[in-house]
């Protein structure tokens, strides 16, 4: 089923979902489902699973010179997705990216999960390659999410990449695209970062979920310029609760947010790292409780491989 249709049979209450990562290369599929098996007691109507690029390491030849390799850390999306839908019976949405993809990759990505009966993707552009200071897009590419958005837009019309194809079958994907209530860290400004998200809206993407934030204000102000600026679709927020000291530098460099000066002073009190847990669990738990009293069609938590946090917190708010 849809993201949308999902949102649409809650009738007005407040559902729960989450994201997972890929396990790491090596580990097997058995660890995602010790990290989703406490969690289905709250019913989520669907799960993300993220994509992991491809990095490059340079190892040293005998000859003292350095060759390229590329890595790949976390792969597996697209197995994991069949493999949570096949056991837990919801809807799984695997992560796209432009990064690391031809137009011909992305459309062979697209078919499979067609085959496997996926038909909800979360189509992003994604972050440059470690070695990269600036995100280039592949030769045959896409450098934008809009980009994306349009070309599984265009399976969803039958339209394939070889025009040349007869009585082609159309897909019908539910496209999700990536919000930023303190905008995208490359965009000029907030307002030129609404219509960014705009245009991907209009590409065909179907609803948003948004950059973790941890003052909900900000959630708000953004779904209300969005509205003004003409989107009218679901946005969903996201949320993650600190479980670390470290977290107070870390969140604010990689993912470019704020956090509440009352929440930093809160952790800097802690003495231990399982301090610091409780009071992310706490600080999350009145998020979340006033956006489901604002009536938010979905809560969606990004819990990084790990469990144990987020079923604290809905266990208080579902």
């Amino acid at each position: 089923m849809k993201v949308t249709e999902h949102i649409k049979q809650a009738k007005g209450s407040t559902q729960f979902s989450f994201e997972i990562l890929p396990p790491l290369k090596g580990q097997n599929v058995q660890s995602i489902f010790d990290n989703i098996d406490p969690l289905m007691e709250f019913n989520p109507p669907f799960i993300d699973v993220t994509y992991h690029r491809e990095e490059y390491v340079y190892k040293e030849l005998e000859n003292g010179l350095l060759k390229k390799q590329v890595v790949k850390k976390r792969p597996g999306t697209v197995g994991i997705c069949a493999a949570i839908q096949n056991k837990y019976q919801v809807d799984a949405i695997p992560h796209i990216l432009c990064g690391g993809f031809t137009k011909e990759d992305t459309e062979n990505f697209l078919i499979d999960l067609d085959f496997l009966g996926i038909d909800n993707v979360m189509a992003l552009r994604g972050d440059a390659v470690k070695s990269d200071v600036y995100f280039k897009p592949e030769k045959e590419g896409h450098a934008y999410a809009s980009e994306l958005v349009a070309q599984i837009e265009a399976l969803n019309t039958g339209q394939y990449l070889d025009e040349e194809l007869l009585n082609t079958s159309k897909t019908d994907f539910c496209i999700g695209v990536g919000g930023y209530p303190e905008k995208h860290m490359e965009a000029p400004s907030l307002d030129r970062d609404i219509q960014f998200l705009k245009h991907k809206i209009e590409n065909g993407a179907t609803y948003i979920v948004t950059q973790m934030f941890f003052d909900n204000q900000k959630y708000f102000d953004f779904v209300d310029k969005c509205r003004k600026a003409g989107i009218t679709v679901p946005i969903i927020p996201g949320l993650k609760p600190i479980a670390t000291k470290k977290q107070l530098n870390i969140i604010p460099h990689r993912f470019h947010v704020d956090l509440p000066e009352s929440l930093i002073l809160e952790i800097i009190k802690c003495k231990t790292n399982e301090q610091v847990k409780q009071v992310g669990i706490e600080w999350c738990i009145q998020q979340s409780q006033a956006l489901k009293q604002a009536n938010i069609p979905v809560l969606h938590y990004y819990s990084m491989g790990k469990s144990d946090n987020i079923k604290t917190i809905a266990s208080s708010v579902f």
